[in-house]
């Protein structure tokens, strides 16, 4: 029987081995079924004959109702138990599966649409349910390992395309159904109900919960989290069709070659969570944004051409990054912002411990906001600047901000520590 509270760190991790990859697949194909309208987009926006903005609309609504699913779906967790509200988002989104086996207008997909933000909730009560049951000395390898299932979306990035090919589009549906319904059924026999009741140190008061907001720490934490997980998923809508541009390659080559970006950037949680058990959260997120700043320094640069007037004639030399070089450092690039995501992401849940579920809805909240912001300003600014590699510049501006503001939040801390010493 699996019991929710243990004393010793070796019952925990005994534990966990049966939840930790039930939680883990359950968010994997939450995140697969959260990008599955960007993925099938051709085909919805073809079998439908959607215009441009009915379409960007279809695509942001999974984000959107995720976003506004996400505190509620906490806040839920808090109150009656992280396993029931993981079982209820399960359920729902095969039931969006189901819908969209036979949807043929847009109100059917809109409806499946809003119903596949039910990711976002997964997500809050997951990372609670795996938090109770994971050591303190081991929380940020957990919480990593449980947020590397966002590789969800790169491995449905790679197989609905696939899967589009070879049969028709009723079976990615199915398929994501037959997958949730098995996952669903073995947290239903491998956990017990027990686990539905709030944990011993679990806050369930709405009112003590929503009186966090008022701490500026709590607001603090979820900002950098959304700078830094909003500029990994904005990057990650943004890179295939930036890449196809950049090198005047087919579409569906520049989105594989932006799974490079993805799936280690969601794996490198893992190696974040666990150099912040090693070395603390803050070394790990000023290191990990240090590297995301060199990277996108040189990412930035865009191809430029240089005319040396020489004694009889005009030297001209093409600049232009090799593919290789902006791959490797895109791999860079989203290893170092994986580190940082995990980092903050240990943050904020040691710090509110009691509050897991409702804090990691604002988290999500933040990156959401971000994400879906972070589109449109890349799509202004080059239209506007007309040099592709803005984005880089952007996202440079964004996260130099963070690292200052994180610094500045270090030293305040060290300065109160020392006053507090006597010191």
């Amino acid at each position: 029987m699996l019991s929710p509270i243990y004393q010793d760190d070796e019952e925990r991790l005994s534990s966990l081995s049966v939840i930790l990859p039930l939680a883990v697949a359950g968010f994997m194909l939450a995140a697969g079924c959260w990008a599955l309208f960007s993925v099938a987009g051709v085909y919805i926006r073809q079998s439908l004959d959607l215009n441009n903005v009915t379409f960007g609309f279809l695509l942001s609504l999974p984000m959107a109702t995720g976003a506004i699913l996400a505190i509620p779906a906490g806040l839920a967790a808090q109150k009656f138990g992280s396993r029931r509200v993981m079982l209820i988002c399960l359920a729902g989104l095969a039931a969006c599966m189901l819908l969209l086996t036979v949807a043929d207008s847009l109100a059917e997909f809109l409806v499946a649409g809003a119903g596949l933000g039910l990711a976002g909730g997964y997500y809050s009560a997951g990372l609670q349910f795996v938090t109770r049951y994971a050591p303190l000395r081991r929380t940020g390898l957990v919480l990593g390992l449980f947020g590397a299932g966002i590789t969800g979306v790169g491995i449905s990035y790679y197989l609905v395309p696939l899967i589009l090919d070879a049969f028709t589009w009723v079976i990615v549906p199915v398929a994501y159904l037959i997958l949730l319904s098995l996952v669903l059924v073995l947290v239903l026999l491998l956990t017990e109900p027990e686990d539905t009741e709030a944990g011993v140190g679990t806050e369930t008061s709405v009112r003590a919960l929503l009186a966090r907001l008022g701490r500026i720490r709590v607001w603090q934490v979820a900002v950098w989290f959304g700078v830094v997980a909003g500029s990994f998923f904005g990057l990650a809508l943004w890179l295939p069709d930036y890449l196809a541009s950049q090198y005047e390659l087919p579409v569906q080559t520049g989105a594989g070659l932006a799974l490079w970006f993805i799936i280690p950037g969601a794996a490198a949680q893992v190696l974040g969570g666990w150099l912040s058990d090693r070395f603390g959260s803050t070394r790990v997120a000023s290191r990990s944004l240090v590297a995301c700043l060199l990277g996108l320094f040189v990412l930035s640069y865009p191809p430029m051409t240089l005319l040396i007037q020489g004694v009889d004639q005009t030297i001209r030399l093409e600049f232009l990054m090799p593919l290789p070089l902006e791959g490797a450092l895109i791999v860079v690039l989203g290893v170092a912002l994986g580190c940082t995501m995990a980092a903050l992401q240990r943050t904020m849940v040691k710090e509110n411990r009691e509050a897991t579920a409702f804090v990691a809805g604002l988290l999500l909240v933040s990156a959401c906001t971000v994400a879906f912001l972070l589109p449109v300003v890349f799509a202004a600014v080059n239209q506007w600047v007309g040099v592709r590699s803005a984005v880089f510049m952007i996202l440079f501006l964004l996260l130099v901000t963070t690292l200052i503001l994180l610094a500045r939040d270090v030293r305040r801390r060290e300065r109160q520590a020392l006053l507090q010493a006597g010191i």
